[in-house]
C-alpha cells in the first residue's frame, strides 16, 4: 500500500511541479530568472527554509524527482543560492535517510524503491570495502540513484562519520554540475 501512495503521490507532484514550471515560462521566468529570484527574496527566510525542508523530504521519501528539484532550486535562487540551499538539503536529507534505514532496515527502503531497483544495487554489499568505493563515486557523479544507495550504505558497516564526509564532500560536484547546466539551458531561453 505505502508502495502505491509513493508512486502515485511521485507522479502528482512531478505533474504540479510541470504546471508551476509552465506556468514560471509564461510569467516570464525562465526569460528573466531575475524577476522570480526578486520575488522569492521578498518572503525572507520563509522561502529558501521551505526549499530546504522539500529537499530533505525528496530525498527521504523520493516523490519529487532529485533533477527537478535541484533545478527549481537554481531557477527560483539563482545559481549561488539555489546551489547552496539544494546542498543543504540534500546533504541533511541524506543523513536521515541513512539513519532511518539504520534504525528500520531493509523494509524502509522498500516501501519507497521496487524490489528489483533494489536487488540491482544490493549485490555491492557483498564487495565489502569497494561498496564504500562504488558508493562514494556514484555520490560523486550526477545521475546516480545517490538516494536509494544512501539508504543502501546505511546497510552496511559504514560509519556515520564516513557517510557523512562521502555525502558533504560528494555532493557538490553533482549538484554544481545540474546548476550550471540549467544555468547554460536558461540563457538559451530566447527573450
Amino acid at each position: 500500500m505505502t508502495k502505491k501512495i509513493v508512486q502515485y503521490s511521485t507522479w502528482m507532484t512531478t505533474a504540479a511541479f510541470l504546471v508551476v514550471m509552465v506556468w514560471f515560462y509564461m510569467q516570464g521566468y525562465f526569460q528573466d530568472p531575475a524577476s522570480l529570484q526578486t520575488l522569492m527574496s521578498r518572503t525572507g527566510l520563509f522561502a529558501p527554509l521551505l526549499f530546504i525542508l522539500i529537499q530533505i523530504i525528496q530525498v527521504v521519501i523520493p516523490i519529487i524527482p532529485g533533477g527537478l528539484s535541484c533545478a527549481a532550486g537554481v531557477l527560483a535562487f539563482g545559481p549561488v543560492n539555489g546551489f547552496l540551499y539544494n546542498y543543504i538539503g540534500l546533504v541533511l536529507g541524506s543523513i536521515i535517510a541513512f539513519l532511518l534505514v539504520r534504525q528500520y532496515g531493509r523494509p524502509f527502503i522498500l516501501k519507497f524503491v521496487k524490489q528489483e531497483q533494489y536487488d540491482k544495487y544490493i549485490g555491492w554489499l557483498d564487495k565489502g570495502t569497494k561498496f564504500d568505493w562504488f558508493f562514494a563515486a556514484a555520490i560523486f557523479f550526477p545521475c546516480a540513484p545517490d538516494d536509494l544507495l544512501c539508504m543502501i550504505a546505511a546497510l552496511t558497516k559504514m560509519s556515520l562519520t564516513r557517510f557523512t564526509l562521502i555525502i558533504v564532500l560528494g555532493k557538490p560536484l553533482a549538484l554544481l554540475a545540474y546548476s550550471m547546466s540549467l544555468t547554460t539551458l536558461l540563457s538559451m531561453i530566447p527573450h
